[in-house]
């Protein structure tokens, strides 16, 4: 249940990390937010609910999160978007660790699609996405509460 409310809780600061792309992205890269922002929304939704099938409490989005750097231009958003990717399939890496079956897939899947996005964004990859050994920061879980 911890993987999985931390799962939760990456994907209610990526939602809020897309609402910041989205306000400073170009015209040319408007749609590929918008279809990562809405991505999002449902893998957090689904969480939510995979949370409550499990007798638990889904962790509430917090009010604002930190942000690891200023976000001024669409430059910025684009290099926001690829660290918000990067992150959050950290936190998928430690899901399927922690996970099996099912819920293993779908942390798998979103894992995958995490990193996908991420090279789409950053133009780089990386031969184990997800790993620790990777992030930027020493947390996995992107943007941080304020």
């Amino acid at each position: 249940m911890k993987a999985l409310q931390a799962a939760l809780g990456a994907e209610h600061a990526v939602v809020y990390g897309y609402g910041v792309v989205g306000g400073k992205i170009d015209d040319a890269r408007r749609t590929e937010a918008r279809a990562a922002y809405d991505a999002h929304r449902a893998r957090r939704d689904e969480l939510a609910r995979a949370v409550r099938d499990l007798g638990g409490k889904p962790e509430a989005s917090a009010a604002a999160y930190a942000l690891p750097f200023q976000v001024k231009d669409s430059a910025a958003a684009v290099r926001f978007a690829a660290e918000l990717e990067e992150r959050v399939a950290g936190v998928y890496s430690d899901l399927v660790r922690a996970s099996t079956g099912d819920q293993r897939r779908t942390a798998a899947e979103a894992l995958r699609e995490a990193a996908v996005r991420a090279v789409r964004w950053g133009g780089e990859s990386v031969a184990f996405p997800g790993l620790a050994e990777r992030a930027a920061t020493p947390s996995a879980s992107a943007p941080s509460p304020a």
